[in-house]
């Protein structure tokens, strides 16, 4: 299911997307506690939209403007070949806008009028598709929160987010990266000793942490995570290249239909065994 940018020639609106489409570069902000895009919901539409900058002097404005809310995060960089396949990790992480914000001004974009997706029914037969869109999305917001925050603040609203992370979880489909050379499955260890399995929301993530091409997916339910998590971990890592929330997965005789159980904290390192 890939991605391509629309070529519109219209005034007003399509002009601004024929440069978002042709820019030497533009600017994002990146959230310092999910490594993603940072993303907000719009107050009036409730769009779930990202920052866009042709000028980087307005990107790192805007920075410092999150940073005094206690909000960090970096400027990034989108060099022009890079530009598509961003727009298209935007779909599977649920975003679907653009805030473009130049010279003061704001154009809100819809991802939709600007990158168009093939169709469920081009996957090539015998392939699987997995994304989690919702899942993810949730899980960004869940992040910025709870990580800019002690863990004994959490509020009210983050802790409804928590609750809808772990609905979305229990429903979905996702990747487990197995070792080609047969010998057995990447693990990674917490700073507190304990090992947990990386799992991905979709290809896109799963690539990210394939970038030497020794591993091969394989898809697994949620219900049968607890039947294929490897002896020694305590649950699955989503996303560890990214997000990388810890997960703890109960492990009862019968698999439950929500083997997750709240995250089990945020680790600060990372390290592949």
């Amino acid at each position: 299911m890939s991605e391509e940018m629309k070529n519109t020639k219209d005034t007003g609106l399509g002009a601004l997307l024929e440069r978002l489409r042709t820019a030497p570069e533009l600017f994002s902000l990146m959230s310092v506690c999910t490594k993603e895009p940072y993303v907000v919901c719009d107050e009036e539409t409730y769009d779930d939209e990202v920052f866009l900058f042709f000028d980087v002097e307005e990107a790192k404005k805007e920075g410092e403007r999150l940073l005094a809310e206690k909000i960090p995060v970096n400027v990034l960089k989108l060099e022009n070949n890079q530009m598509l396949s961003f727009y298209t990790g935007l779909y599977t992480m649920g975003i679907n806008a653009l805030s473009v914000m130049e010279g003061g001004k704001r154009t809100l974009v819809q991802l939709t009028d600007f990158v168009r997706r093939r169709k469920n029914e081009d996957i090539p037969e015998g392939k699987v598709w997995v994304e989690n869109p919702a899942l993810h999305l949730t899980a960004l917001y869940f992040i910025q929160e709870a990580r800019r925050r002690p863990i004994q603040e959490m509020t009210e609203e983050t802790k409804g987010m928590q609750e809808e992370l772990l609905a979305h979880f229990s429903k979905g489909r996702y990747i487990f990266p197995i070792r080609k050379d047969g010998k057995g499955v990447p693990l990674a260890k917490l700073p507190n000793g304990d090992v947990y399995q990386p799992i991905f929301t979709d290809i896109l993530e799963f690539q990210k942490f394939n970038r030497e091409d020794q591993l091969k997916a394989v898809v697994v339910d949620a219900p049968k995570i607890p039947q294929v998590l490897a002896a020694e971990a305590k649950g699955v890592i989503l996303n560890i290249t990214g997000i990388n929330l810890p997960l703890p997965i109960n492990r009862p005789k019968q698999a439950p239909k929500a083997p997750a159980q709240a995250p089990a904290g945020i680790p600060e390192e990372k390290k592949a065994e």
